[in-house]
């Protein structure tokens, strides 16, 4: 018998399934797992994984790669972290379809809902599209690491098919929801995942507005959902609003029933109703007792967390006067002065940090700082850590209260650490009570599934991108505040279960004829670096990155494509298409 491509032996195999791990080799062969068992035979190459982990490739379901695949083949940070497929186009923005004369504010429409730099997306982004189909076919051409879905992007449909009346959110006429429906059929029929909208007052444009879409009524959404129901593919995902949910929930049940389709929504604790997601899990809850198990919540494995440091988006002292004139100059000429004491003075003042200052054109709302230096309880310093369920007494205001200092003095000295480039820890969802149990809660409900890592967005800050790592280390190993979760509930959340909310039924379980998208990890050793800003993005683009060590193989479709978190230089990622556009 001929020899395997590659066998992995000495390693517990967590197969996905959520079955208990097992000590067995697993042979791959012409990119499908051949073999797996006690004695598998020879193979070309051979990786012990001897006191290692051996799992399926993570599938992240909530990415929004959808300009940086233009340019980076390697889709970072998400595949630092053993992520082997990801699905991007969600919350309704995208870059298809798109005419021409629009390019330019569907780029507008992504920096302001995700935060990645404009000018990024201007230099890196070549346009070789119009229709989705052809966005899928420009994007099939660029090699890439791993695999890649695709949604349709509620903004761009509208812009596409009703000019400034769509971005208006006028209402859509039936014509108008016919064209849509219509070019969401071809997006399916041609291997689209799904169609994302927006529906969350979160989600505005560089000008302030809601974005299209945000206010659809439901013959739109009806007749938009329809195209999917009619082809039997695809998914429907939305962010909504999250005191919202239950008020939305009616409708989004119908949808589901009507459509037969998934439909997917974002489902957190948030701070002014601390106890509104177990009414959302309730609904759930109830849909499921009906027989409805195509509705679904999306949770974040950690608290969807703003980074602010110096070189942030955003920071508390992002509104003082002073601050405004400082954060013109180049960041070292900014941090000389920022270490000077007279500076530090002024700006923490008689140590409560202003916020009268902030221009028209920040980049975000006054309220939003005012939010954030009111909520100093919940504010904490990271340092080199990485620690994020930390204890409240440990935040801004409990070491203010235990050390005498002001609030302001600790915000500035957190921010000057690591020579200027220390960042402050905000968990914005998740995080109303101090604590992960509301996230583990939601975590244990059959109706919900694990998204919202948001891989490639909110660059200037969120780093979340990481949470397939954190998954492993905080929730398996490491967690001291409360109940963890077993080994093989924390594989499969991010394998199985994420491949099969969006058909993808080739992926997320090491079996035989499986896709062969393995990890093998070292996980007593399994750690995430400290969140750093990088300026590697086209135009010296700025974005966050958190790496991790500890995973010694990762293979994509049977070929090694990361040793020891450095690239072997394969690139045998592919477009994942649905079941309507897989080609022979």
């Amino acid at each position: 018998m001929d020899k395997h491509d590659l066998v992995i032996k000495n390693g517990s195999v967590v197969d996905g399934t959520g079955s208990a791990p097992q000590r067995v080799d697993i042979a791959i062969r012409d990119g499908v797992i051949a073999e797996i068992g006690p004695e598998v035979g020879a193979a070309h190459r051979e990786i012990d994984a001897e006191g290692h982990i051996v799992t399926p490739g993570f599938v992240d379901i909530h990415t929004h790669y959808d300009a940086q695949a233009t340019w980076d083949p390697y889709l970072s940070p998400s595949t630092q972290h053993g992520v082997t497929s990801v699905v991007m186009g969600n919350c309704g923005v995208g870059f298809a379809p798109v005419l021409e004369g629009l390019r330019n504010e569907l780029i507008e429409l992504m920096e302001a809902v995700e935060d990645i730099p404009g000018a990024a997306m201007h230099e890196g982004i070549e346009w070789e599209w119009e229709t989705f189909p052809e966005f899928m076919d420009a994007l099939e051409r660029r090699p890439h690491v791993i695999d890649y879905g695709v949604q349709v992007p509620h903004c761009a449909l509208r812009a596409y098919v009703m000019g400034q009346r769509g971005i208006d959110n006028e209402e859509a006429t039936a014509d108008d929801i016919t064209r849509m429906s219509q070019i969401v059929r071809e997006a399916i029929s041609a291997g689209a995942l799904g169609f994302s909208t927006s529906r969350t007052e979160m989600h505005n444009t560089l000008k302030g507005v809601p974005v299209p879409g945000t206010f659809a009524g439901r013959e739109e959404l009806f007749g938009i959902g329809q195209a999917l129901g009619d082809l039997g593919t695809g998914v429907i995902q939305m962010s909504l609003t999250h005191r919202d949910v239950p008020k939305e929930f009616p409708w989004m049940k119908e949808l589901a029933k009507t459509t037969g389709r998934m439909v997917t929504f974002n489902l957190q604790q948030i701070d002014e109703n601390p106890d509104l997601y177990k009414e959302d899990l309730r609904l759930l809850d109830e849909c499921r007792a009906e027989g409805i198990h195509n509705l679904r919540g999306q949770f974040s494995g950690r608290p969807v967390s703003v980074m602010m440091g110096w070189e942030t988006t955003i920071h508390p002292f992002l509104g003082h006067p002073v601050y405004v004139k400082l954060s013109r100059l180049p960041i070292e000429e900014r941090l000389r002065e920022l270490r000077k004491p007279e500076v530090k003075a002024v700006l923490i003042g008689d140590g409560t940090v202003r916020t009268d200052g902030l221009p028209k054109d920040a980049p975000i709302p006054p309220a939003m700082v005012q939010f954030l230096v009111a909520s100093t309880f919940k504010m904490f310093a990271m340092g080199n850590g990485h620690e994020y369920e930390p204890d409240p007494s440990e935040s801004i205001a409990g070491r203010a209260s235990a050390t005498g200092k002001t609030e302001a003095e600790l915000i500035y000295d957190a921010l000057m650490d690591l020579n200027g480039r220390g960042l402050l820890y905000f968990p914005l969802f998740g995080y109303a009570t101090g604590s992960f149990d509301a996230i583990r809660e939601t975590m244990m409900n059959p109706s919900t599934g694990l998204s919202l890592a948001d891989g490639g967005a909110h660059c200037g800050a969120i780093c979340d991108a990481s949470t397939p790592t954190y998954m492993l280390m905080h929730w398996v190993r490491d967690r001291s505040r409360g109940e963890r979760i077993p080994l093989e509930f924390a594989v499969r959340s991010q394998t199985y279960e994420t491949a099969k909310q969006y058909g993808l039924h080739d992926r997320g379980v090491l079996a035989p004829g499986m896709k062969a998208d393995v990890n093998v990890i070292d996980f007593d050793n399994l750690t995430l670096t400290a969140p750093e800003v990088r300026y590697d993005f086209p135009a010296n683009g700025r974005r966050l990155v958190q790496g991790a060590s500890g995973y010694k193989t990762t293979i994509a479709s049977g070929q090694v494509i990361f040793e020891n978190g450095e690239a072997t230089g394969a690139l045998p990622g592919k477009l994942m298409r649905g079941e309507q556009g897989r080609r022979p």
